[in-house]
């Protein structure tokens, strides 16, 4: 995207940025798809650059979970890729010093637990898995919020199991997700070209564990 090169070499200015993330963030309440989107490609490479306003984060935070057109390729649209383009500005929120980095791995698990019909097929687990992942290397997270929203996904992995047949399909992404997040927690992930490891990574690789096991219980 043309819109996303020109920011990275700065030949958008600050003061351009900040009005263009102010758009953005008015799109996740567009009616059309591609609006919606695509406005977290843009806010990603913003927000990269440091800049930031709480109303993108606000207006984020209400759509991502409440997105229901979760298709990753359209044959006429083309890419739409709300959870994928949504992870990578979770990532970005998540490692931004004025964003609360708790909050971002609580609003990844707010998406995981909604009841869908549309499984992840295009990498949108590795790429969510991948945002959680550079938030938890954020140094400030104690050990109890680096694992505690997983406690949402815990409790609704319980009460798919009692009388379900099958697996539902946001049960399915969110085991995915976690699969992914536990080997992030175990190689690491990259920030700025540079490996990175959550602090609390054991701790986390032992609460995944936990989490997941019970899903193989007469499997």
């Amino acid at each position: 995207m043309v819109l996303r090169t020109w920011i990275r070499r700065d030949v958008i200015d600050k003061p351009l940025r900040a009005r263009l993330g102010t758009v953005m963030a008015d799109r996740f309440d567009d009616p059309e798809i591609q609006a919606r989107t695509f406005a977290p490609l843009v806010l990603d490479v913003i927000v990269g650059l440091g800049d930031f306003e709480p109303a993108w984060l606000a207006a984020f935070r209400r759509w991502f979970p409440a997105e229901t057109d979760l298709r990753g390729y359209d044959p006429e649209l083309g890419w739409l890729h709300a959870v994928a383009h949504g992870a990578d500005l979770l990532g970005a929120f998540g490692l931004h010093p004025e964003v609360d980095p708790k909050d971002m791995p609580a609003l990844a698990a707010e998406r995981l637990v909604v009841p869908t019909d549309e499984l992840f097929a295009q990498q949108e687990d590795d790429r969510l898995a991948q945002g959680v992942a550079r938030t938890l290397t954020r140094p400030e997270l104690s050990e109890a919020e680096a694992v505690g929203w997983l406690d949402a996904i815990e409790a609704d992995f319980a009460a798919g199991r009692r009388g379900a047949p099958t697996v539902a399909a946001h049960t399915s992404n969110a085991l995915r997700t976690l699969r992914m997040l536990y080997l992030l927690a175990d190689t690491g992930v990259r920030i700025d070209g540079a490996p990175a490891r959550p602090p609390h990574a054991e701790a986390l690789k032992r609460r995944l564990t936990e989490v997941l096991a019970p899903t193989f219980q007469g499997a």
